[in-house]
């Protein structure tokens, strides 16, 4: 998959230009200065970790809970922070097997997955030591091994789908706009095939919540006839949030006066 995993290079895996995300069924933040460096690391705190694939006992930098305040969202659900991103730190990374993993997964693993990242993962990590506050480039590296990493283990749609969704916002801040839509085009493979196949909630949305996140991804992505379908569904749905609702309006309504 070109470009998917470039930039992992440098932890050791050459030759991923093949990997598939999917089996088929048959803004940017300048370099800080001095001090904004000394207020960002105010925010961070050494939270402790032990690997479940190896059993390593590390710590990773993580955002102070109430520290970074959201004062927006795009449409498309990104959240905008002031003071902190703390996108930036939801990725854990094991420094001894190379393990990967948003946050919230990065317990949530079964013996078999285990086994496969030590056979494919692990036999090819080369630890790096990483600064105590993550640019976007460093954030990116680390999404991506998360990424590959869920690739690898065989991980639900969902949450491969979350990560490249949060990759995609990445590359927006940095505006990279053509690796943010080939994130965006992966993120809504993976969502539309967790929509139609697991249970909700998912990756901490309800039903209508991904509904109208398809619904998004399809426009942004120049999709207007899948984007009207689901945000169509949404707007006729009973039990959805009036919040949510307009949302869906407002971006039928830009489809059909663009």
């Amino acid at each position: 998959m070109d470009r998917i995993f470039s930039g992992l290079e440098n932890l050791g895996f050459n030759d991923l230009k093949d990997v598939e995300i999917y089996k088929s069924d048959n803004i940017s933040e300048d370099a800080p200065t001095e001090k904004k460096e000394i207020k960002i690391q105010e925010y961070l705190y050494d939270k402790s970790y032990a690997c479940p694939v190896c059993g390593n006992n590390f710590k990773e930098k993580t955002v102070k809970i109430g520290k970074a305040r959201l004062i927006s969202k795009d449409t498309d659900l990104m959240p905008k922070y002031e003071n902190i991103n703390p996108l930036f730190y939801d990725v854990v990374i094991c420094p001894r097997c190379g393990y990967s993993a948003l946050i919230r997964y990065f317990d949530k693993i079964k013996q078999d997955q285990a086994d496969l990242i030590r056979l494919k993962i692990s036999s090819k990590f080369k630890a790096k030591i990483y600064p105590d506050i993550y640019d976007l480039d460093t954030a990116i590296e680390r999404y991506k091994l998360a990424l590959l990493n869920s690739v690898v283990k065989n991980a639900k749609n969902s949450e491969k789908a979350y990560i490249c969704l949060k990759t995609a916002w990445l590359y927006r801040l940095k505006d990279s706009k053509e690796d943010e839509k080939k994130f965006l085009e992966q993120a809504f493979i993976g969502f539309k095939e967790a929509y139609e196949k697991e249970a909700f909630p998912i990756c901490g949305m309800d039903k209508f919540t991904l509904m109208y996140l398809l619904g998004e991804l399809s426009r942004r992505l120049g999709d207007n006839p899948e984007a009207l379908l689901w945000f169509s569904k949404v707007i006729v749905s009973t039990n959805v949030s009036p919040r949510l609702k307009e949302l869906a309006r407002d971006q039928k309504d830009l489809i059909k006066n663009s």
